[in-house]
């Protein structure tokens, strides 16, 4: 009997050891690696791994992540573990399959839709429906971490809507994936900070309507992301890629997805502009 109950209690332990562990392992993955520095170094200024070939992050194997531009400032994003994110989300753009997480950057009709499938399990949004209430996205699915740093956008009159726009971070196979959304205003110094490294960004070129050229080149310059992928409106690109000198290439891709890991990041900065963008 009383081995009877010995063995009851190490399973016991044994299985909480478990329950534990898998927490652990939860909440391990839900740290942000992406902004990890930041927080250590408040006033750093991130850069790519410009110039030499990436290091693959300790635990991290040679995965890939699909990206798709399916028009306007939608993406299609499918991780390795076969978690796929359909970005600035609205209806007027359909992924090629229904995604399993939608972002919507801001209230605005062509960027957000109030009717999305039923079968999306995860709509996450980039404001706040409170008001005074700043939106916080923190959130794991499957192998990919997604979290949000708010900016303010312009409303009536040219008055700012404090936190009305979120800079969606996608953290997967080593890779850290920002989506800028409608971005308004220049970043501030704690803006970069709370971003923290990005390798590869999505950025609305469209002459104004978010900013103009010189103010989103400034941007992109500062993040000095290794992949930059054009979104939004075609007609102005000419004029943002003309803020680029030599430290930037530029692709004018042949097809709208291109598939990415840690160790086939460009080496120098690079601009790729999908078909649809073009």
């Amino acid at each position: 009997m009383r081995l009877h109950f010995l063995l009851l209690a190490m399973t016991c332990l044994l299985s909480l050891s478990a329950a534990n562990v898998a927490v652990a392992q939860e909440q391990r993955r839900a740290v942000s690696q992406c902004q990890a520095v930041a927080e250590a170094i408040p006033k750093a200024t991130f850069i790519s791994f410009a110039g030499s070939t990436p290091p693959t992050p300790a635990g991290i194997t040679e995965e890939t992540v699909k990206i798709t531009y399916v028009g306007h400032s939608t993406f299609l994003i499918e991780t390795p573990g076969g978690i796929s994110i359909a970005t600035d989300y609205s209806g007027w753009y359909t992924p090629p399959r229904l995604p399993t997480v939608v972002t919507m950057n801001r209230a605005h009709s062509s960027h957000y839709t109030l009717t999305p499938d039923p079968g999306i399990r995860y709509v996450l949004h980039g404001w706040s429906d409170v008001p005074g209430e700043k939106p916080k996205i923190d959130l794991t699915v499957g192998d990919t971490y997604i979290r949000n740093v708010t900016t303010d956008i312009r409303g009536s009159y040219g008055t700012a809507q404090p936190d009305a726009n979120s800079i969606f971070i996608f953290e997967v196979a080593g890779l850290c994936i920002g989506h800028l959304g409608h971005l308004h205003y220049e970043l501030t110094e704690a803006h970069y900070t709370e971003i923290g490294r990005l390798d590869i960004i999505m950025v609305p070129v469209d002459g104004g309507l978010t900013m103009g050229e010189d103010s989103m080149s400034r941007v992109v310059k500062r993040l000095r992301s290794s992949l930059i992928l054009p979104m939004h409106q075609p007609r102005p690109l000419k004029s943002f890629l003309a803020m680029f000198g030599p430290d930037f290439d530029i692709t004018y891709a042949p097809t709208n997805t291109i598939t990415v890991s840690m160790r086939t990041l460009p080496k120098k900065p690079l601009i790729y502009v999908a078909q649809g963008m073009q």
